[in-house]
């Protein structure tokens, strides 16, 4: 589904004098709190939002970090030329020996892949001595939604015979249509459940394998619940076919069905727990609860700091009370006031220990996706070399949590990180599209775009997307400030209260907001040139409140900017 664009200009931010900030993101239309799990359909490939997989004829299709970017860039630009040096620039990160002949390398390993042929191609065109085009036509949405593999199935059962029995392929598709049937009305609305010919086409977060065979007469079924991501065993049982042979009786399918489904739902809840979420309540609301938990730097964290303190105590062995004792140093660095800094002395120590925390978790945290999230979004924010480490954690979680928005800002900021930013603008896109309206969430989502955008040096697209407002119930008034600040496009002028604000913070408050943004919105980037991107506007803007030397020093050096007034 298309994400909807807000229609206003200007950035919005708190009156000065005014009471509580309204937290309006701005409106649009369109069914933007729908949840968006359908794929872009390009004839009989079905691309994941993102371009993490795809499916094809039923099989699901992996990419590599360049084959990605790539197809990202061509898709997002159809029926448009795009150079060899416009798609050598998108991959240079994603791949450091890159060439022109790289770039025709990629591009016919995703032909393979799409099944696609460069004397016939239905996806990308070669123009010859230039580049190449996205020739594709993407389905409308209606199509999408009945795509014959949809990528995110709840289930997929899978009946599985020997070859010595193949006489029993019959009975058993019969078995695995009747446990579909029976499991898709316990599961309820929304999930989806189908019958596959194998584990590999199934494109589902699920697998039941129903084998079947005959020995000496009698008839043995057993059923294996498997999660594909991990390819952990959830649950195996035999299924008792008694007298009715190759039918199973009614009675016995219930059965089946209803442990199957509690095991499926015992699986779906475990991928949510954690961080304080609510154990008591439906999961849809428990992973809302864990995505508003993980995307921001949430207040409720600082409110925690004491209870939090006595808990690990307490529980010293508990690696979900320490990541949430790291959530909460984090917010602490996040949440000051920008205009009045935090000592580096103390920053340091801080960071050290959010570092030391997260690290000492990973081996408690395999098994759940929430806390791997938690500790890869500590990890990439301290900066101290574990952008790989973090990517890992982030993309195995989220092949866990791919229908929850939990992952979705983390995942942007690390291809952010790595100078993609067609593939982080498509994550952020695909989270505002995910959003309550009007939420914390949906503002995050926004506010990391126009970073994005900013860091890619897309003004243009920066003035649709800063159309709407900063302030935020859940976010003090001088980070709504700072937002405005920083994301407000070239050539549009300060909203007053923001200029009023940078004046009144003088030339020391002025150079601690330099600081506070280079080191949670700018340090992690990868390129010094998209480093300076994000800052060039607002180092224009103070310096010439404020004169030329309010930039810190190291800000000027990590990014290459000159200080001008």
């Amino acid at each position: 589904m298309p994400v909807a664009t807000v229609e206003r200009s200007g950035v919005r931010i708190p009156r000065a004098g005014s009471g509580a900030p309204t937290g309006k993101a701005g409106a649009s239309s369109g069914g933007r709190g729908m949840r968006q799990t359908e794929g872009l359909v390009f004839g009989d490939v079905i691309l994941d939002h993102s371009c993490l997989f795809a499916h094809r004829d039923g099989k699901q299709i992996r990419f590599t970090r360049s084959e990605r970017s790539l197809l990202l860039a061509l898709s997002r630009n159809p029926h448009r030329l795009m150079r060899r040096s416009q798609l050598l620039d998108v991959v240079a990160s994603a791949d450091s020996d890159t060439s022109d002949r790289n770039v025709d390398f990629l591009i016919n390993r995703l032909r393979s892949k799409l099944g696609d042929s460069a004397k016939a191609p239905k996806y990308i065109a070669t123009q010859y001595g230039e580049g190449y085009v996205w020739i594709a036509t993407q389905a409308p949405p209606a199509t999408a939604r009945t795509g014959l593999a949809p990528a995110l199935s709840l289930l997929a059962v899978v009946p599985v015979v020997p070859r010595r029995d193949q006489g029993l392929g019959t009975p058993a598709e019969l078995i695995a249509g009747q446990l579909r049937d029976a499991i898709a009305a316990k599961v309820g609305a929304g999930q989806t459940v189908i019958v596959a010919g194998s584990e590999e086409g199934a494109g589902a977060r699920y697998v039941l394998q129903i084998s079947l065979q005959e020995s000496g007469g009698r008839l043995d079924c057993t059923a294996s619940l498997r999660e594909m991501s991990s390819r952990r065993i959830i649950r195996a049982s035999r299924l008792e076919l008694g007298d009715a042979g190759a039918t199973l009786l009614p009675p016995e399918i219930e059965r089946a069905s209803t442990r199957i489904s509690e095991a499926l739902q015992r699986s779906l809840a475990e991928a949510s727990e954690g961080l304080g979420t609510p154990t008591d309540q439906p999961l849809d609301i428990r992973f809302r609860k864990a995505t508003t938990l993980l995307s921001a730097s949430n207040p409720k964290w600082l409110e925690k700091g004491l209870q939090l303190r006595t808990a690990r105590e307490q529980n010293p062995a508990s690696a979900d009370i320490a990541l949430q004792w790291g959530l909460h140093l984090f917010a602490r660095l996040v949440l000051t006031n920008p205009f009045t800094g935090i000592s580096r002395g103390e920053r340091d120590d801080l960071e050290s220990e959010i570092e030391a925390t997260a690290l000492e978790c990973l081996p408690l945290v395999e098994s759940n996706p929430l806390l791997m999230l938690a500790a890869a979004k500590l990890l990439y924010f301290v900066d101290r070399g574990h952008l790989e480490l973090a990517e890992d954690l982030a993309e195995r979680a989220f092949a866990r949590t791919s229908d929850s928005a939990a992952a979705l800002p983390l995942l942007g900021q690390l291809r952010q990180a790595r100078g993609e930013f067609v593939a982080a603008v498509a994550f952020f896109d695909r989270g505002i599209g995910m959003a309550d309206p009007d939420s914390e969430f949906e503002l995050h989502m926004r506010v990391l775009k126009c970073i994005a955008l900013l860091a890619a040096g897309d003004g243009e697209a920066l003035k649709g997307a800063a159309a709407f407002a900063c302030d935020s119930p859940h976010s003090p008034p001088d980070l709504a400030v700072m937002v405005a600040a920083l994301v407000t496009p070239a050539g549009q002028q300060l909203p007053a209260v923001v200029t009023d604000v940078l004046i009144a913070a003088g030339r020391e408050g002025a150079r601690n907001a330099i600081d506070y943004t280079y080191m949670t919105s700018v340090r992690h980037l990868t390129s010094s040139q998209a480093r300076a991107n994000i800052l060039r506007e607002l180092v224009g803007r103070v310096s010439a409140l404020h004169g030329r030397d309010v930039v810190p020093p190291f800000v000027r050096m990590a990014t290459g900017l000159a200080a001008t007034s």
